[in-house]
């Protein structure tokens, strides 16, 4: 049985048993009705009429409710149910007939009515919503019951125009337990009736309540290594378990699984353990967690005895291999037996270590809690000591890394002594003067959320802290010291006359304190609360408000959790994802989306599924001309040979992808179409029987379903491709292989039905005759499109708007989309509940407003108010991306699709590439382009020997392009020109060479040659009569080692149709920035011919010219633009045109990548540096820059006004693309910093609010942006 299956049955037996047991249980019936007037406590009351016991629900006794004293700073309102009960609900009034009620507040509930913790719904919200007016009934349900004696309502905020009224009542029911207590030096053993008991399924429960973070609550373990362990640990419940593996009973690498935090607050929690052989899941208060334990077997063998409360040593009483439990244990169930009842009663089966008793008894150990950071203090009288000196003592936890525990002004002034958290470390700073000081520091971690203990004792010229069980720590004095009249704990006031040097170093503290003691004299805090002792502010007495903000861990992905007082912090490092809670994928969704940020043919990390819980993938990318492959790779892409397999004994083989089940599910569903091929040969061995036509052969499908059609078929029809194409061996079959011969035969397909997509196995029966064998290969799974990245909607009229079904209110939303407008304001969405609502909109030309006060309601695009006009594309929700053409086709004033995608943000088609729009997306028309691909940005690259050549004569308009072009037709009536613009890239080891020659019909020419030294130089003849100007841009060699030869991926990351995979060459020498000016003003005449490579003739040639020209060139040139002309494209796609004449070997190349991958980093290092796969495109075209030694792209422009201008247009083109990637990313940066700003988790979070994300420059420019 699959763990998913045995987490299901775990699952449902839960539900069905608490359905249960809900039916014949009622627990909401009313408690506090009936309660005497003893049983309801006050902070105070304004009146004899307004007494607590007047506070009982829709009476009117009194003036009609409890209301404190106008003075009260801290109302709060206590109930006495006289025993322990289960509470499910309350509910809460006005004052009758006033303007008097509470309209939120506090719950806190106690066993002892001293020690109080404060109630938190399941979200972790502590704050309940009150009244609006004095005589409704505001009834809330718990989420989860409160179990307890004592309550107590904590007013917050009540009607501004009164002042706090109150009734209430609480709803429940009786609660019976079974308690024991544990002294941390006993224990409960429960034997077994045998030697040893063995199960497969086991249900543990109990609640506790512990006075330590350390003991353990639950052990047994048997000789063949099984075991089981619950214990605390640092206040967390850790559950170690193991199932007969012997290797782990005693090693140090045992791994527990820990839930719940802070479980030492002397506050009942409760526990579950449901264990069905190997799946377990654990539960802890509400929190559950499901994994699956170690060892080989599916039961759990204990010897002779479980143990309840410690870890007994074997015939040893009173000795215990771990630390004890120190608390109460109540309602200890062990597979339905009731433990504490069988040892209340004495029974047989239980026998009792130590002292336990059957009540728990209740620790006076009261907490206070100090609330700000910058204000909270307790000012306390420092007690004379008979022995003089002084003593301190007390008790703190915090999650702060710095905060002022202690300050006292010395009697001998101006010391001072301050003890402090500085760095997480506690350090005491003896003051001398102004200027002298001493420091010490012990401790580690101080803030890690535990109880700590620190002692302050000046004896003998010394004061000596100690923290927990460290060594002591000493400061050296000169003189005797004793503390002056005030200890301030927590924090200073803000003026202190009596203590003008008592500041907070950096801040206040911000956590619990309790034990405090003053020279051996504990310090009553409830007198100090009732402001007959010392002084406070910020305070919150019998409490301790510490909260674990990282339970549960909102840091996503495998973010790591930390935090302070009042937020938390997610460490995204290594997770691939960002944001303030690590929900942001850093990679694209698709390699569609990779070719929008201008990104070519290479491997990517793409995350399928955005920011839902599947992590990246990596794939390979193959951007061609009409689509953008994605292709995922798996264990066995070479072709494979088989023999001896039958039916009974078949042979079997799973595809092991790079990428998990589900990341492939997600892939496929979000593709447009997917397909891989299935090369099958076969020889005597068929595919399906003939007798009867059952399969002999099939493949497996991603969901495990068996396939029988091979390629080209819809599911269910038993054929291969040859039958659909009609052109099998022996028509009398549908599959080749079934023809049965003796000599090979072929029936290779492709699988499309993308549904069924991957092949996750194969199996093959019929290759156990004589001479029978099959060979098969299973190509990768390739898959084209995105069908969210182009589904788009238009909203042209006011008044339209697209509604969708309604989004209830969850714990977190996640919304992003890509919007582009020419109007100032507008709303994108809103979700609009009867009071709370969600609103997303453009509320300036510069600035996104996001509003929300939770909610629920249906979601709307484009609201009914200041409706948005424009285009919104990829709106994704909580991860499910909206269909927007869909619903646009049936709403009016709203069409499908998006028009104007080539005026979106960044350049789309680059190299002079023309963006042509089409109903979803675009397209790069390169005719104009001496490159090529999807983006116009691979290099279109020749390899040339000594004899070849390349000449493109200009007698008639021609396009270098099959599609031709009115641009192109001024080619001729151009050829006679002031200004020419050339480019091009070359890499070769020769020198003398020729690279390049322009010929006028008036014997004019220009020559691009490397000298015989390897330098640059570039011949301008523009008289016959005259000497030719020469000018050498790069004095140094430029004839470098060719580099070894470029491998194409491998065969196993191609896609049908197979085809060369390129890269782009980058441009070099951006440094070659010069201005030349030329002895002659006259201009080229005429233009006869170009020609790359060898020359031959050319009589009007100086002689150094005519050396290189004979030597022709031997090397790589590629992407060589003249005006509007592309020789090198026109020569291999137009070969045969009377324009273009070749000479020699010319075989199309992809030398111009393998320049690119000299220097820069190949695009395969893309996978090994993912964070930089989406976060900087923008600096892509910063790399494109970089010096490529032995390339070198000149761009010349001859003026009519003889200067000569050696630039490059080409790196200003791609300059202009930079900033527009860079800006649109530092649009995107701003909302996410905007969002970790906002995003911080509040303590008592505001019920509205509102994020504004501007941009300097304004939002309407019909650009598109992404929210």
């Amino acid at each position: 049985m699959s763990s998913l299956a045995i987490a299901f049955i775990l699952t449902v037996l839960g539900i069905v048993s608490a359905s249960l047991a809900a039916s014949h249980y009622n627990c909401d019936g009313p408690l506090v009705s009936n309660l005497p007037q003893a049983s309801f406590q006050s902070s105070s009351q304004s009146s004899i009429s307004n007494i607590p016991h007047f506070s009982k629900l829709n009476r009117r006794d009194g003036v009609g409710g409890w209301s404190p004293q106008v003075t009260d700073r801290h109302p709060w309102l206590q109930l006495d149910l006289r025993d322990r009960m289960e509470v499910t609900a309350i509910s809460t009034q006005g004052r009758y007939g006033s303007s008097d009620w509470v309209s939120g507040y506090l719950l806190l509930f106690s066993d002892t009515g001293l020690a109080w913790k404060q109630y938190r719904q399941e979200d972790g919200v502590g704050r309940f919503v009150g009244n609006v007016n004095a005589d409704s009934v505001v009834h809330h349900k718990l989420s989860h019951s409160i179990r307890s004696r004592f309550l107590r309502f904590v007013p917050l905020d009540w009607n501004p125009s009164g002042w706090v009224g109150l009734r209430v009542e609480v709803y429940g029911c009786a609660y019976k337990s079974y308690v024991a207590d544990f002294d941390g030096r006993s224990s409960l053993l429960y034997r077994f009736n045998q030697k040893s008991m063995s199960t497969v399924k086991d249900v543990i429960s109990l609640r506790f309540k512990s006075r330590q973070a350390e003991g353990v609550l639950l052990h047994g373990e048997g000789q063949r290594g099984d075991y089981i362990t619950l214990e605390l640990h640092r206040g967390r419940l850790a559950l170690y378990l193991n199932l007969d593996d012997t290797r782990l009973r005693f090693s140090s690498g045992r791994v527990a699984v820990t839930l719940g935090s802070l479980l030492d607050d002397q506050h009942w929690h409760s526990v579950l353990i449901e264990r069905f052989n190997k799946q377990v899941n654990l539960t802890v208060d509400s929190h559950t967690q499901h994994f699956r334990t170690k060892g080989e077997g599916d039961s759990l063998e204990v010897d002779y005895e479980l143990s309840f409360g410690g870890i007994p040593l074997p015939g040893k009483p009173g000795t215990f291999l771990r630390k004890n439990f120190h608390g109460c244990i109540e309602n200890l169930y062990y597979n339905g037996i009731n433990i504490i009842d069988l040892a209340k009663r004495r029974k047989p089966q239980i026998y009792s270590v130590g002292n336990v008793t059957f009540s728990c008894s209740q620790p006076q150990l009261v907490s206070t809690t100090f609330l700000s950071s910058s204000s909270s203090f307790l000012s306390l009288p420092a007690t004379p000591s008979a022995s003089g000196g002084f003593t301190v003592h007390f008790q703190f936890r915090t999650w702060n890394p710095d905060g002022l525990l202690l300050f006292t002004q010395l009697a001998l002034e101006p010391q001072r002594l301050e003890l402090q958290i500085s760095n997480s470390r506690l350090r005491l700073t003896h003051h001398k003067s102004a200027q002298q000081k001493e420091e010490v520091s012990t401790g580690h971690r101080v803030n890690d959320g535990l109880w700590h203990s620190v002692s302050l004792s000046s004896r003998s010229l010394q004061v000596t802290m100690t923290l927990d069980n460290e060594p002591p720590s000493t400061v050296e004095l000169a003189d005797h010291m004793e503390a002056g009249n005030s200890l301030y704990f927590g924090g200073c006031p803000s003026s202190s006359p009596a203590d003008p040097g008592c500041e907070n170093p950096t801040l206040a503290f911000q956590g619990c304190m309790r034990l405090i003691s003053i020279n051996s004299q504990p310090m009553d805090l409830n007198q100090v609360h009732q402001g007959r002792l010392g002084n406070y502010k910020e305070l919150q007495f019998d409490t301790c408000g510490i909260h674990d903000r990282c339970l549960p861990n909102f840091c996503e992905h495998g973010g790591q959790c930390s935090q302070s007082w009042n937020t938390f912090y997610c460490d995204c490092s290594g997770t691939g994802y960002t944001g303030a809670t690590c929900h942001n994928s850093i990679y694209e969704a698709s390699c569609e989306a990779y070719r929008l940020t201008g990104s070519s043919s290479g491997y990517f990390s793409i995350d399928p599924d955005g920011s839902g819980p599947l992590g990246p993938i990596q794939v390979y990318c193959n951007m061609t001309e009409d689509k953008v492959w994605t292709v995922v790779t798996h264990n066995s892409t070479d072709p494979v040979s088989v023999q001896g397999s039958t039916l009974q004994k078949p042979y079997i083989t799973k595809f092991n992808y790079s990428a998990s089940p589900e990341q492939l599910m997600a892939l496929v569903a979000g593709s447009v179409q997917c397909q891989q091929e299935v090369v099958y040969s076969c020889r005597k061995s068929r595919l399906f029987n003939t007798w009867d036509g059952s399969p002999l052969s099939w493949w497996v499908d991603q969901g495990g379903e068996r396939r029988t059609y091979w390629g080209g078929f819809l599911p269910g029809v038993q054929q291969c491709s040859c039958s659909l194409e009609e052109n099998c061996m022996d028509m009398n079959y549908f599959c080749n292989c079934d023809a049965d011969t003796d000599s090979w035969a072929n029936d290779t397909g492709v699988l499309s039905y993308k549904e069924h997509l991957p092949v996750s196995e194969i199996v093959i029966g019929d290759t156990s005759r004589k001479g029978s064998e099959a060979l098969y290969r299973i190509g990768p799974l390739c898959c084209y499109g995105d069908k969210s990245v182009w589904n788009a909607a238009s909203f042209y009229q006011e008044s339209s708007y697209l509604h969708f079904p309604t989004l209830q209110a969850e714990l977190s939303t996640d919304i992003s989309f890509y919007f582009k407008t020419s109007v100032p304001s507008g709303v994108f969405l809103e979700n609009l509940g009867l009071k709370h609502f969600i609103r997303l909109e453009l509320s300036s030309p510069s600035m996104v407003t996001f509003s929300f006060d939770v909610g629920n309601g249906g979601w709307g695009t484009a609201a009914r108010q200041r409706s948005f006009m424009g285009c919104i594309r990829t709106l994704t929700i909580n991860g499910m991306t909206f269909n927007l053409e869909e619903r646009a086709k049936m709403t009016p004033g709203v069409s499908a699709g998006c028009p104007g995608h080539c005026s979106g943000s960044s350049r789309l088609c680059h190299n002079r590439g023309r963006c042509i729009e089409k109903n979803s997306g675009y397209v790069c028309d390169c005719s104009q382009s001496a490159y090529g691909g999807p983006s116009c940005k691979e290099e279109v690259s020749v390899s040339f020997d000594r004899e070849s050549s390349v000449t493109y004569t200009f007698q008639e308009p021609f396009s270098v392009m099959q599609n031709r072009s009115s641009q192109a037709s001024s080619v001729y009536r151009e050829s006679s020109r002031a200004r020419e613009n050339m480019a091009f890239s070359f890499m070769t080891t020769q020198s003398p060479a020729m690279l390049l020659t322009v010929s006028t019909f008036s014997q004019q020419y220009i020559a691009v040659i490397l000298a015989l030294n390897g330098s640059l130089q570039i011949w301008y003849r523009l008289h016959v009569d005259r000497k030719p100007d020469v000018f050498s841009p790069s004095p140094s060699s430029l004839a470098k080692r060719m580099p070894p030869p470029y491998q194409n991926p491998p065969s196993g990351e191609r896609c049908l149709p197979t085809g060369e995979q390129w890269r782009h060459v980058q441009e070099i020498d951006q440094d070659i920035h010069r201005k030349y000016t030329l002895s002659s003003d006259a201009e080229l005449i005429l233009i006869r011919s170009l020609t790359l490579g060898k020359v031959i003739g050319g009589e009007n040639f100086d002689e150094e010219v005519m050396q290189a020209g004979s030597k022709g060139f031997f090397g790589c040139l590629s992407s060589v633009q003249f005006n509007h002309v592309a020789p090198l494209k026109a020569a291999l796609l137009n070969r045969g045109s009377s324009l273009v004449s070749v000479r020699g070997q010319l075989v199309e190349s992809n030398c111009g990548a393998l320049a690119d991958s000299t220097t820069l980093h190949p695009l395969s290092d893309q996978a090994a540096k993912p964070n930089k796969d989406k976060e900087q495109h923008g600096n892509d075209t910063r790399h494109d820059s970089a010096v490529i030694g032995g390339v070198v792209t000149a761009v010349v422009f001859i003026t009519l006004c003889v200067v000569a201008v050696m630039t490059r247009f080409l790196y200003q083109h791609r300059q202009a693309q930079r900033d527009a990637s860079i800006k649109e990313k530092e649009h995107r940066h701003n909302l996410e910093t905007a969002y970790q700003r906002e995003a911080a988790y509040q303590a008592e979070p505001a019920y509205r609010t509102e994020l504004h994300l501007h941009d300097s420059s304004t939002l309407r420019d019909n650009r598109e942006y992404y929210i």
